[in-house]
């Protein structure tokens, strides 16, 4: 059976903490996919109080984390360590990583590699960054070949984004099933699912299950039984995750 985790990050201790308690107790979801904003080592305690299983995702670059340019290194060190505080504290399975922006994937792979971090997995983007939201044009990690080269240096996991391989695929005028069946081939340890609203895009959209044009049933096919999925679709209410439990019905049909 599918393993589903909420997306949720760490500023979210008055807004969906309650909810998530008690939808965890009627086995809603597995885990919690906490994603880490800098500078909120003072939400921990409330974190730690939940009796939940956690994988922890490591700011990116909306929050000045790029592993890919040489001159970011020691502020990715310092944002890194806490984040390992709370993967620490948390005891968590994972830590989740994007490969930057522009830069260079070697130094990516490389800063990845002196975090010496045996949770690290590096997760695939689509290969033109969002326009407006962040200051770059491309992702690194956007292809097979460049995960490739994290995962053999850094000697670390990989989460596949579906959502990100489709938009890589249409980047790139390739099959976009056929693209992230091509990214099995590096032995995922988890994975992230969402709908999207024009499946030709180079860029996501984050939509609910069903609400986009994703042929959900074919990617059901990709995935093991015993998958890892966080569901990383919008939340359409700050007081109710009614919206995500929709989608956790939706996967498990």
């Amino acid at each position: 059976m599918y393993q589903l985790g909420l997306k949720l990050w760490s500023i979210n201790t008055n807004s969906y903490y309650r909810e998530a308690t008690y939808l965890y107790s009627k086995n809603v979801f597995d885990y919690i996919e906490l994603y880490i904003v800098p500078n909120t080592l003072n939400t921990l305690e409330e974190w730690q109080k939940l009796n939940i299983p956690f994988v922890v995702h490591c700011p990116h670059f909306i929050h000045g984390f790029n592993l890919a340019q040489k001159e970011k290194a020691k502020f990715n060190k310092k944002i890194y360590k806490e984040v390992k505080i709370f993967a620490d504290k948390l005891n968590a399975k994972y830590i989740i990583f994007h490969g930057g922006i522009d830069g260079n994937i070697y130094e990516t792979a490389e800063q990845l590699k002196n975090f010496q971090e045996t949770r690290a997995l590096i997760e695939n983007k689509p290969m033109i960054a969002l326009p407006n939201k962040m200051d770059g044009k491309y992702c690194r990690g956007y292809n097979i070949e460049e995960i490739k080269i994290v995962k053999e240096i850094a000697n670390c996991g990989f989460c596949l984004d579906f959502g990100h391989a489709i938009c890589s695929a249409n980047s790139q005028n390739k099959d976009i099933y056929s693209y992230c069946e091509e990214f099995l081939s590096l032995n995922p340890q988890m994975f992230h699912l969402t709908d999207n609203k024009d499946i030709t895009s180079p860029f996501d959209s984050h939509l609910h299950l069903g609400d986009g044009q994703l042929d959900l049933d074919r990617i059901k096919r990709l995935l093991p039984k015993d998958a890892l999925i966080t569901l990383e679709t919008v939340k359409n209410s700050k007081e109710n995750l009614d919206d995500f439990i929709g989608d956790t019905k939706c996967i498990r049909v």
